[in-house]
């Protein structure tokens, strides 16, 4: 695959109860907004939110998976989380080439979470180094 300027990569995923409990598992990220019903409606959202490392994760695998025939290598990534994402919610990853070196083989990538709803909940940039498959 030959990567150019304006190419783009979409996945979208559920956020489930599920998958926020073994996010928290694997992150060691035990805060009650994500796991506590009940503590969550004390908040400002009124309900549990997912972790926002969660929608970065979901930019990690959209890189990792289907970004490049070859590796790449995760260089940088900025977030900026604009919207909660809440449990039921359908994430839609979108990775847009930005940005090739001409001297390196490094990737500049916009990087767009939105919900079902198009609202966008994150949005941020990351750079990767693609190595041969």
């Amino acid at each position: 695959m030959t990567l150019k300027i304006g190419d783009t990569f979409t996945r979208s995923r559920e956020v489930t109860d599920a998958l926020v409990r073994a996010f928290a598992e694997v992150s060691g990220d035990h805060n009650p907004i994500h796991l506590d019903e009940e503590h969550a409606k004390s908040t400002r959202f009124g309900k549990r939110i997912a972790h926002g490392m969660l929608s970065g994760a979901f930019i990690s695998a959209i890189l990792g998976n289907e970004f490049a025939d070859g590796t790449i290598i995760y260089l940088s990534q900025s977030l900026k989380f604009t919207a909660p994402v809440f449990i039921g919610d359908t994430v839609t990853t979108t990775a847009t080439v930005t940005n090739i070196r001409e001297d390196k083989p490094i990737v500049t990538v916009e990087t767009v979470c939105t919900n079902q709803n198009g609202e966008q909940v994150v949005k941020g940039e990351a750079a990767v180094m693609l190595l041969d498959s």
